[in-house]
């Protein structure tokens, strides 16, 4: 692959677009109950790919003189000036504009009011402001990153309605634990780039309690799929047991003696759990026993 090509590839960071797909393809699915629209999946697909790398565009771009303090990110294109910020800025404006006249055109204007709400989180809160100044940033940034299960869920449903309200509960509360592993993994990295995470302002053993509480509101909010009629109790068990399963690593770390290997751990079971979750709402889902509420569309 020539490099210039690689150089574009790679500032979209495909893993995040990777994982974003996955996590639109189960709310695709839990809310077209089995009937596929093929059509309607690859455009959701297709038009959120571009919008999240739209946003690690401007991300990239945002972040690159602080990139070059990190050991994680020195490499990255912007950091080390394989591609100038203008050049940067003008094909991030392209992905999002491309993929959000997709997902206009092709879904409908719930679901591209979600993604453009996603990505003004993610670059305009997030990255330009709260990374570098609030210990809560992640916090907000967590509702960026449970927009593409949202939009993927209202892709076919074209209402937000209860289903799509735990969806947005249940991703953003995984962000939370998901997202502390990983800074108290690259702790490092992030005191010498002077980012305000939590356990760099807080300290590692407050971020552990943190983890907990936010992983026992996502185990709360898991549940309610199937209390509230929209999955049935295949998903309950698989996905409760994968949860008291993550729950388990994370009390682990009270016990442990080497904060970065447990750190690991706990971002790998973080990505074994939303991916069972996924999986499980794509195929174990039910019609609705309780009466809709905050519909915002009508179908």
């Amino acid at each position: 692959m020539p490099e210039k090509i690689k150089n574009y590839l790679l500032v979209t960071k495909p893993g995040i677009i990777l994982g974003n797909l996955i996590t639109t393809a189960g709310g695709f699915f839990l809310a077209s109950k089995g009937r596929i629209d093929m059509a309607l999946l690859l455009s959701t697909l297709m038009g959120l790919s571009l919008v999240v790398a739209s946003g690690c565009v401007f991300n990239n771009t945002i972040d690159r003189n602080m990139d070059k303090k990190m050991a994680r990110t020195q490499n990255r294109v912007l950091a080390k000036g394989l591609m100038s910020p203008g050049t940067a800025v003008f094909y991030g404006t392209l992905l999002g504009v491309a993929g959000m006249a997709l997902l206009w055109a092709a879904t409908n204007p719930l679901c591209g009011i979600i993604v453009l709400a996603g990505f003004t989180i993610y670059v305009g809160l997030y990255s330009l402001y709260l990374k570098t100044h609030s210990v809560y940033s992640t916090l907000i940034g967590s509702l960026a990153g449970a927009a593409p299960p949202l939009a993927g869920y209202c892709a076919v449903s074209n209402r937000f309605d209860t289903g799509a309200l735990i969806l947005l509960f249940v991703f953003s509360l995984w962000q939370m634990p998901h997202c502390y592993a990983i800074a108290i993994f690259r702790y490092k990295d992030y005191a010498a780039a002077n980012i305000p995470m939590l356990p760099v302002k807080k300290g590692i053993p407050a971020t552990k309690k943190h983890v907990i509480g936010y992983m026992l509101a996502f185990l709360a909010a898991t549940v309610m799929l199937t209390f509230a009629g929209y999955t049935g109790y295949l998903y309950l068990a698989v996905t409760t047991a994968a949860g008291l399963s993550w729950l388990y690593t994370a009390w682990s770390g009270y016990r442990t003696s080497d904060d970065r290997i447990w750190s690991k751990k706990l971002f790998v079971s973080s990505i074994l759990t939303i991916t069972i979750l996924c999986a499980m709402m794509s195929i174990d889902f039910t019609a609705p026993a309780t009466p809709e509420i905050f519909l915002a569309c009508n179908p």
